[in-house]
């Protein structure tokens, strides 16, 4: 593992309620970059690197031994969010989507704002039809009203509903460029609270990817 930024102190949020009659055997959290837009000044993600990134996601999934009786926990946004839960869904895993704004909305800021969004839109509503949960929303009473607690608040939500089991079941991914302070909520904000807890981390660095 390469190195790491710095532990992030994060206030406590309440976990959302996932009903399981047995603990899940393994948590796995993700956190990764949206497909670029296409006048993005500085890739990160193009487009046509999405087969990479599904490639990878995999191996990570399949190296971590992830499979039925395990819980996977994520957003839902195009690229590296939307490819994680496909590729959970194809092992099994039960699937629990946490949006920090309402289904609609969310669908329209995250998954379906580019060009190829009705592409995605299209997988969304694929996976989202075959959910045993239905999309958990983070309450407005739990964050500001700005975006950018909401986006941070999201990451806490999901991190901290992960370690409702336990920190030695989580196991976190993260399709990262390895950038700090590039937006609200980001990857790295998610690698910073996740490293308070566990180094269970594996870091699929999109600067060695393509």
């Amino acid at each position: 593992m390469e190195r790491q930024p710095p532990a992030l102190a994060a206030p406590a949020i309440e976990p959302a309620h996932v009903a399981l009659q047995v603990p899940p055997r393994l948590v796995f959290l993700f956190s990764g970059h949206m497909v670029d837009a296409p006048d993005r000044a500085e890739p990160r993600f193009p487009a046509e690197k999405e087969g990479i990134a599904a490639r990878a996601i995999a191996a990570a999934l399949d190296e971590l031994g992830a499979g039925p009786g395990d819980l996977a926990l994520a957003q839902a946004a195009n690229g590296g969010d939307l490819l994680f839960l496909e590729a959970c869904k194809a092992r099994g895993l039960r699937l629990v989507l946490m949006l920090p704004f309402a289904e609609a909305e969310f669908i329209a800021r995250s998954v379906c704002l580019h060009a190829d969004g009705a592409r995605w839109r299209a997988r969304y509503l694929a996976l989202r039809a075959t959910l045993d949960d239905a999309p958990r929303i983070l309450s407005a009473t739990t964050c500001d009203e700005e975006e950018t607690s909401r986006y941070e608040r999201c990451n806490l939500w999901l991190l901290q509903t992960a370690l409702t089991w336990g920190a030695h079941r989580l196991r976190f991914i993260c399709l990262w460029n390895g950038a700090e302070g590039t937006g609200p909520g980001g990857t790295d904000h998610m690698v910073r609270a996740v490293r308070r807890h566990t180094d269970r981390i594996t870091w699929l660095d999109t600067r060695t990817l393509w």
